[in-house]
């Protein structure tokens, strides 16, 4: 195995491991914080468009910031793994009575409904999630490359804006990159925004 690739497993399992055993009022401190955050943002009051994910396996809780979004009026999208397309996702609108059901991963998620679908270059925002992060906009993820895959369709004239989340203890000296991974323009924690203005969209 390529000394970058158990570099980069290793790194997964140690920062998934920190933000496991942040305690649930911590968690809880944090999704209120995200939504300050994520609120103060001036794309996010000029977006009616805004793709989330739910929580899953200790990530950043952003279902607080989901509500808030619903009472300022925003249309919600949640990615759904391609049907059709393996190692794709797609994002479907996701309001409060949307049922949802378990993907092979255990992640719940809508039925891709085609009257709910919204493709990504008609997306305003995408807060994507991430396992570890850098001081220059790197974003390590779980390893699936359904977000590289996906996002790699935006048109270089897109409009939409793709937003890391994470918890602060995601943040790393170096994330290893490889050839494929693209830096993120903007990353938010709990306790903080960081802009990467000179990277290219992506993530």
């Amino acid at each position: 195995m390529p000394d970058n690739t158990l570099q980069r497993q290793q790194l997964r399992q140690y920062i998934r491991q920190l933000r496991r055993q942040l305690s649930p009022a911590a968690q809880q401190q944090a999704a209120t914080a995200l939504v300050t955050q994520a609120l103060n943002l001036a794309q996010v009051a000029s977006s009616q468009h805004i793709a989330l994910y739910l929580a899953n396996d200790a990530e950043l809780d952003t279902f607080p910031l989901i509500q808030a979004l619903w009472q300022q009026g925003k249309q919600v999208y949640l990615p759904v793994l391609h049907p059709i397309s393996a190692g794709y996702l797609l994002f479907v609108q996701y309001q409060q009575d949307t049922l949802l059901y378990p993907n092979k991963f255990g992640i719940p998620e809508p039925l891709p409904a085609c009257h709910r679908l919204r493709p990504v270059n008609q997306l305003d925002i995408i807060f994507t999630p991430l396992v570890a992060f850098d001081a220059v906009g790197n974003r390590l993820g779980m390893g699936g490359g359904f977000y590289d895959r996906t996002l790699a369709q935006l048109a270089p004239d897109s409009h939409c804006q793709v937003i890391g989340l994470a918890h602060s203890c995601q943040q790393i000296e170096t994330v290893p990159t490889e050839a494929w991974d693209i830096p993120l323009q903007q990353i938010i924690t709990p306790d903080h925004c960081f802009n990467f203005c000179s990277n290219r969209r992506g993530a």
